[in-house]
């Protein structure tokens, strides 16, 4: 298991809450992710304005693969899914890339932990319909790592 893996672990539980990211009281997939890094580095990767649960589908903006091209190293093509990645999901064909998650567990019965609407955080199966949706695999980047 990855060290990323283990922290979004925590997160399990927590309520799903739209532009939230406090661990236990309430976050979506984003604040996941932001809540992760926050354990990581210690700060955040950069100011998040409001956002709408479209995500800029309307205009078509690839916001949140931009800001992952930005803060996280884009894992190639053909390598395994391995523990600690972060996932960006396309949740329709032609749509734009607007929900995340961490890897929990790879190899050949893959996990991955994500907030869900409706849901909260859970980790759920990396079955062959939520692969079908990655538009695009991360990994966080190693340097500085806030010690623990």
């Amino acid at each position: 298991m990855s060290r990323v893996a283990d922290i979004a672990r925590r997160w399990i539980g927590t309520p799903y809450v739209h532009q939230a990211s406090v661990q236990g009281g309430g976050t979506d997939c984003l604040g996941l992710i932001r809540g992760v890094w926050r354990e990581l580095y210690d700060h955040e990767p950069e100011a998040v304005p409001e956002y709408s649960r479209d995500w800029s589908e309307p205009q078509g903006d690839e916001v949140l693969t931009a800001a992952a091209d930005r803060h996280f190293i884009r894992v190639l093509r053909g390598r395994d899914v391995h523990s600690g990645e972060m996932l960006l999901f396309r949740m329709r064909d032609g749509s734009v890339a607007k929900h995340l998650g961490v890897v929990g567990v790879g190899g050949s019965s893959p996990t991955f932990i994500h907030a869900y609407s409706g849901h909260g955080v859970v980790e759920s199966h990396l079955s062959a319909a939520w692969l079908r949706r990655v538009s695009a695999r991360f990994d966080f980047p190693t340097a500085p790592i806030k010690e623990t």
